[in-house]
């Protein structure tokens, strides 16, 4: 290894661990010469890599300090080659995010909240999109807890995003809550699903029984709004973005937490996912797509510490 690589491993090492925190000046020029029995010029190099890489940021005159994404950018250069597998709920915004990542990304065959789940507790797959409401009224969370229990539990917020009723221009049937749903043919997601989950519940606020609804079991939201839009369905239930896509007329019921679920082995392989939700351009081509709140996305949350 050159010199300048083994100061710049050593620098991202230290930031990706959080050793140096955001905002925390790196050693002067002429300490890390020292330390590393170098040149100034070489201990320059390594500093300008590390600033292309958004791990540090520089200014004339001043000590280089720490990005404010500093740790996720550092574990993203440590980790080039590290690739996501993922698995779990459908979203029309997830898949623009991952088509945006391409090899740092890979879809897994489990879909659906629940069956994303088990394929990372099973170890099929690093991570889990998810949108699950606990008993507690918690998003997520204690899904996860209870799941990776003993593996660092982690969330990855993406989005908040619209939940609700798929219908023709003009809802012709003057829809306005779930239990306006139960003589019409209607199409739903698979079980295992979290917005089945969440239209089963909604159904049962209301009093009707959910397994009493007509209608085809959908792959995804987009097929949903493809059902609604070809009049084989009376209505969908589904994400804003999904309608939006087609024309389609929405009712919102729901707004809901949409996470990752992930274990701490697995946040090196996502620093290119959580880098990606704070970029300016990608955040705003989700958000163009409608239905999606990003003013939390990229955060991530230690599930223990939070504890």
């Amino acid at each position: 290894m050159t010199r300048y690589r083994e100061i710049c491993t050593d620098l991202a090492g230290r930031i990706g661990t959080g050793e140096l925190a955001p905002g925390a000046e790196l050693p002067a020029v002429r300490e890390l010469a020292h330390r590393f029995d170098t040149t100034a010029s070489t201990v320059g190099r390594a500093q300008r890599e590390l600033a292309d890489a958004g791990v540090i940021v520089t200014a004339d005159r001043r000590r280089a300090r720490v990005a404010t994404r500093g740790q996720v950018a550092a574990r993203r250069y440590l980790h080039p080659d590290l690739v996501f597998c993922l698995a779990g709920s459908d979203d029309p915004a997830l898949d623009l995010v991952t088509r945006t990542l391409g090899r740092a990304v890979r879809t897994v065959g489990a879909t659906g909240s629940f069956d994303g789940l088990r394929a990372v507790r099973q170890g099929r797959a690093d991570g889990a999109a998810v949108h699950l409401l606990h008993h507690t009224g918690v998003y997520n969370a204690p899904f996860a807890r209870g799941l990776l229990r003993g593996r660092g539990p982690h969330l990855i917020h993406l989005w908040r995003r619209e939940q609700g009723l798929i219908v023709p221009p003009g809802n012709p049937r003057g829809l306005t809550t779930a239990a306006d749903l139960a003589p019409l043919r209607i199409a739903r997601r698979h079980h295992g699903t979290g917005t089945r989950i969440l239209l089963d519940r909604l159904l049962l606020a209301a009093g009707h029984d959910p397994d009493t609804l007509r209608g085809p079991e959908i792959g995804s939201h987009l097929e949903v709004a493809l059902s609604v839009a070809s009049g084989a369905v009376d209505a969908g239930f589904g994400v804003r973005s999904a309608a939006h896509d087609l024309d389609l007329d929405f009712v919102p019921l729901a707004t809901e937490d949409y996470e990752i679920v992930l274990g701490s082995a697995a946040i090196d392989a996502a620093a290119p996912l959580i880098a990606a939700l704070h970029e300016p351009a990608l955040r705003s081509a989700v958000a163009e797509l409608g239905g999606y709140d990003l003013t939390r996305g990229g955060a991530v949350t230690d599930l223990d510490a939070a504890t």
